[in-house]
C-alpha cells in the first residue's frame, strides 16, 4: 500500500484535511490545490492518500488507481460495496492517526473528488461516529445514500460543502444534487455550490473552499 502524501503547514499543525483523488488519478493530483490552500490555512496539514491499482469493470477491466470497482453505469452506478468499505476503513484509520497525533476530531476534514468524494461521504455519514470538522464533496455522488439512511446526532452536526459543475458529463449534476438533498433532509448543514464547468476543478472553486475551511478553523 502506497503511503499518503503528507504536506506539513508552516505553523505547527492544529487541523487536518484528508483529501481523496478521483478514479484513475493519484495522490499527487490535488497537491497543487493543497499547496494553494496552505497559503491561507497556515496551520492545516494535508493528507493525500493513494488508491490501490485495480481492475475497473466499466473501463474494460483496465487497471488503474481506484477506491472501488464500478460494475455498471446504468440506471445507477453498481459498485463493489466491499471495496468501498475497505477504502472507507482506510480513511477511518487516517482520522484515528491524526487524532492520535494530537489533532482534535472537530478540526479534521474529509475531502474527495468524484469517486474519492463518494468514499468520504460514506465514511462520514455511514461509518464514522463522532465529531468531524466537515466534509468537502467535489463533483461527486453518494452511492450508499438511500431513503433508509439514518444519521446520528453527531453525524447531523458535520457540515458539508457540495460543489459541482453545471456541465459535468462524468458525474451528472443531478447525482451530486441528490446526495445534497439526502443530507439536507436529515438536518445536516449542507451548502450547494455549482460552477460553469465540467468534471474538473476551477480556481474560483478552490478559493471558495479556502473561505469555507478558514471560516471553520478560526
Amino acid at each position: 500500500m502506497t503511503e499518503p502524501l503528507i504536506l506539513e503547514p508552516v505553523k505547527p499543525a492544529d487541523a487536518c484535511v484528508i483529501w481523496l483523488h478521483g478514479l484513475g488519478a493519484d495522490r499527487y493530483d490535488f497537491l497543487p490545490v493543497a499547496e494553494a490552500l496552505q497559503e491561507v490555512l497556515l496551520s492545516t496539514r494535508f493528507v493525500l492518500p493513494q488508491a490501490p491499482t485495480r481492475a475497473v469493470t466499466i473501463n474494460g477491466g483496465y487497471e488503474m488507481p481506484s477506491w472501488y470497482d464500478i460494475l455498471a453505469m446504468s440506471p445507477a452506478r453498481a459498485i463493489s460495496r466491499e471495496q468501498l468499505e475497505v477504502s472507507a476503513q482506510r480513511v477511518f484509520d487516517l482520522i484515528e492517526e491524526q487524532k492520535a497525533g494530537g489533532i482534535d476530531a472537530s478540526r479534521i476534514f474529509l475531502a474527495g473528488f468524484s469517486q474519492g468524494g463518494a468514499v468520504v461521504l460514506h465514511t462520514a455519514f455511514v461509518k464514522w461516529q463522532g465529531p468531524l470538522g466537515g466534509v468537502l464533496a467535489l463533483s461527486t455522488y453518494a452511492p450508499t445514500f438511500n431513503d433508509e439512511l439514518e444519521l446520528s446526532a453527531s453525524q447531523q452536526r458535520i457540515p458539508v460543502l457540495s460543489l459541482h459543475g453545471q456541465y459535468d458529463d462524468v458525474v451528472q449534476n443531478s447525482m451530486g444534487r441528490t446526495a445534497y438533498e439526502h443530507l439536507k433532509q436529515r438536518g445536516v448543514t449542507v451548502t450547494w455550490q455549482e460552477y460553469p464547468m465540467g468534471h474538473e476543478v476551477l480556481p474560483e472553486e478552490i478559493r471558495d473552499i479556502g473561505v469555507w475551511l478558514a471560516g471553520r478553523l478560526r
